[in-house]
């Protein structure tokens, strides 16, 4: 078990060799809240930090990316998961960047510590464990990203925030079309996109 801090940064190796794990969860989880909701969103980006379709924006209103090498696996109010398929993943996708975003009119600072958990797999014990906690005014956070280094893939954690919504944040940043992206639609705030699908908040 790795414990990192921000900054750290691990090999995705399998548990009992040094051969790449293929696949790969990111977990991310918190205190419940009451008065707001969390989302855990992942974008799949090129070297230059951008993703090839706006379909590689990863968030609850569109699960997974068309390859469904990138998929959000779980979607609770304490808890959500992405898992990645490193191997399945085009050698142009050079990094998934995993985020969070506040829904509602708090910030990071008060919903307190991020604990993240990432392991092979979506019932292994994890490999790494992280817990950002020194966020403030921020309403957008950058909780880790996968990324290729030579043959192999590492984790790093970065904890970096942001005082904007999650679409004025990162996701026009790393390229995302905000105003035609079928999945999703501005909130009452004009910060935070929203997704419709079923049962959701």
């Amino acid at each position: 078990m790795h414990v990192l801090p921000r900054g750290g940064v691990v090999d995705l190796l399998r548990p009992n060799g040094p051969a790449p794990a293929p696949r790969w969860t990111v977990t991310a989880s918190w205190a419940q809240q009451t008065s707001c909701g969390i989302d855990v969103v992942a974008f799949v980006v090129d070297d230059d930090e951008q993703v090839a379709c706006d379909e590689d924006f990863v968030f609850y209103g569109a699960p997974e990316n068309p390859a469904g090498t990138v998929r959000l696996h779980s979607d609770g109010p304490t808890e959500q998961t992405v898992g990645v398929d490193l191997t399945a993943l085009p050698p142009a996708a050079r990094k998934v960047v995993v985020a969070a975003a506040v829904d509602g009119a708090a910030t990071f600072g008060d919903i307190g510590a991020i604990h993240i958990a990432s392991g092979p797999g979506t019932s292994s014990a994890p490999l790494a464990q992280a817990t950002l906690d020194a966020a403030t005014t921020e309403r957008t956070l950058l909780l880790v990203e996968l990324y290729r280094r030579g043959p192999l893939w590492r984790l790093r954690t970065v904890g970096q925030g942001y005082d904007h919504g999650l679409d004025d944040a990162l996701a026009r940043a790393y390229g995302v079309d905000v105003a035609d992206w079928p999945g999703a639609q501005r909130g009452a705030d004009g910060g935070q996109l929203r997704g419709p699908g079923p049962g959701r908040r």
